[in-house]
């Protein structure tokens, strides 16, 4: 995917937008409710897309509920012991798309697959195929006027309208596989399963737009993800849930720019400008292990069940892109963030219902490395190796889903909302400046739902609509005052590169998705 400038509304702090897609994108895992088992980071409301979101769920249209409430046909996915919960062979597939608003990409995806059950064992493999699109976008290209300026024209950069893509940019393949094996124990009421995913990754949405003046972008790389599962399930009802993980992602970041250079040349000799092409690598490596526990049990009377969760991540960033829209380069990092969660179900009758809170407390420390000697503002001497800038996240985030269902002959219509409050301080300390900052932001990010289900002879269709606002794609932001300081230059001096970006800005996006399921038994 490319990207060669754009134009954006008022947005974040640069600290923050560049921690925000970090967040966003590394924690991606291959399973639609991973979310289940991972905690989310993020330091500002950047659209990623809905690129990971590919398996069907029953309650993905409830605003995917899951702490009370099972999800028969979501559940082996994301938590390979509940497997033993399928009674019946089925094939699936699963086509899924989503576009983000203001021209800012989308993606289609096929995944097909089966889940198979015996009395003993149960097992399952998936396979899908993505192609994604990058955000259409306007081109900031250099423009020459007549003023003299030291006897040598002046240039300035204008947005103008890209005059295309190759093939190859604008349009990106994935690939996943899934596989999950199993068996039960039915004397003991135990089953235990273990999962495993791979990702080839020709993208990951949204990186383009973190290199926000570059030529172009060429990404590689792949994802995975191996789980463990444990499911106790007693008589009266009541069932435990117990999931180890271990996720990796390794990406690499091909960045081209075009510089505008001016070659030393002897006395008395006119300079000559020159375009050249400059090529960064960046790489994006992180590291989860994960372990999760959940606790169901039934009420009395009346169908009503109450859920309990934990989530405990603990993250290695060994890996961290020096994205251009923050140019400052920053190396290792680790998180760990724990999600505490409570939901409440109603499952008997025609009518269902939902709900779960989770709270998510989290703390993050990055860094950057020094590659040469330097002298701070005190005048003490700060080695090669040694620390030069520190920043320590505290979140405290939240998260609410409720949803319901109707069952109405063959069909179960169904709606839903998740809401995520995100909160955080940052805490960021630089030993060259000898400065200390810190910066608070919270926002909120909205998650309608709706679908229907129906129970046809011999299939069953499943079709979710999800819309998410209150999230945004990045970009920069070119002003008259701001060509004038930056964008114009009089071609003075011997090299002029073109800075990296203006100030940055968060254009509004609303994320669409649409999947439709078809469940097929085996028989």
């Amino acid at each position: 995917m490319t990207l060669r400038g754009c134009n954006r509304r008022h947005g974040q702090g640069p600290f923050g937008l560049l921690s925000a897609v970090l967040a966003g994108l590394l924690l991606l895992t291959l399973t639609p409710g991973a979310r289940a088992q991972t905690v989310p980071l993020k330091t500002v409301p950047v659209a990623t897309g809905d690129q990971f979101l590919l398996f069907p769920s029953e309650n993905l249209a409830m605003g995917s509920v899951g702490v009370a409430l099972a999800d028969t046909l979501g559940d082996p996915f994301r938590s390979p012991a509940t497997g033993s919960r399928i009674r019946e062979s089925v094939f699936f597939a699963s086509p899924t798309f989503y576009g983000i608003s203001g021209r800012n990409g989308s993606g289609r995806s096929l995944p097909v697959g089966a889940l198979f059950a015996s009395r003993d064992w149960f097992a399952g493999a998936a396979f899908a195929l993505q192609e994604l699109k990058g955000a259409e976008r306007d081109g900031v290209w250099p423009v020459w006027w007549g003023t003299r300026r030291m006897g040598l024209d002046a240039v300035a950069w204008w947005p103008g309208p890209d005059p295309g893509q190759d093939l190859s940019e604008a349009s990106t393949r994935n690939l996943y596989a899934f596989g999950l094996l199993g068996r039960r124990f039915p004397h003991l009421g135990l089953s235990v399963g273990m999962s495993a995913s791979w990702a080839e990754l020709g993208a990951v949405d949204g990186v383009d737009l973190l290199y926000a003046q570059s030529l172009k972008i060429e990404q590689a790389g792949h994802a995975s993800d191996v789980r463990v599962g444990f499911l106790k399930e007693w008589q009266d009802g009541r069932s435990l849930e117990l999931i180890l993980l271990r996720s990796s992602l390794r990406m690499r970041h091909d960045v081209s720019y075009l510089d505008f250079v001016v070659e030393p040349l002897p006395p008395d000799t006119i300079p000559v400008p020159q375009w050249r092409t400059r090529v960064d690598e960046n790489l994006d490596h992180t590291d989860t292990w994960g372990a999760h526990a959940s606790f169901r049990k039934p009420l009395a009377t009346g169908g009503w069940s109450l859920g309990w969760s934990f989530t405990g991540n603990r993250k290695d960033h060994p890996k961290i892109p020096n994205y251009e829209i923050q140019n400052i380069p920053r190396d290792p990092g680790d998180t760990w963030a724990l999600g505490l969660g409570v939901g409440v179900a109603k499952t008997e009758g025609p009518a269902r219902f939902a709900a779960d809170l989770i709270l998510e407390p989290i703390r993050s420390h990055t860094w950057a490395d020094l590659p040469f000697d330097t002298v701070s503002a005190m005048g003490d001497v700060i080695k090669a190796g040694d620390k030069t800038v520190e920043n320590d996240f505290a979140f405290t985030n939240a998260l609410i889903r409720a949803g319901g269902s109707w069952e109405h002959r063959a069909a179960t219509f169904k709606v839903g909302l998740q809401i995520r409050s995100i909160a955080y301080e940052l805490d960021q300390f630089d030993l060259i400046q000898v400065r200390r900052r810190k910066q608070g932001e919270s926002w909120m990010e909205w998650s309608p739902s709706a679908g229907v289900s129906l129970a046809l002879p011999g299939a069953d269709l499943h079709y979710v609509i999800r819309t998410t606002t209150g999230t945004g794609r990045p970009g920069t932001r070119w002003t008259d005052a701001r060509m004038a300081e930056s964008g114009a230059f009089a071609l003075t001096a011997a090299d002029f590169i073109l800075a990296p970006s203006g100030p940055l800005t968060l254009q509004d996006a609303r994320v669409t998705t649409h999947q439709l399921a078809v469940v097929v038994p085996i028989r």
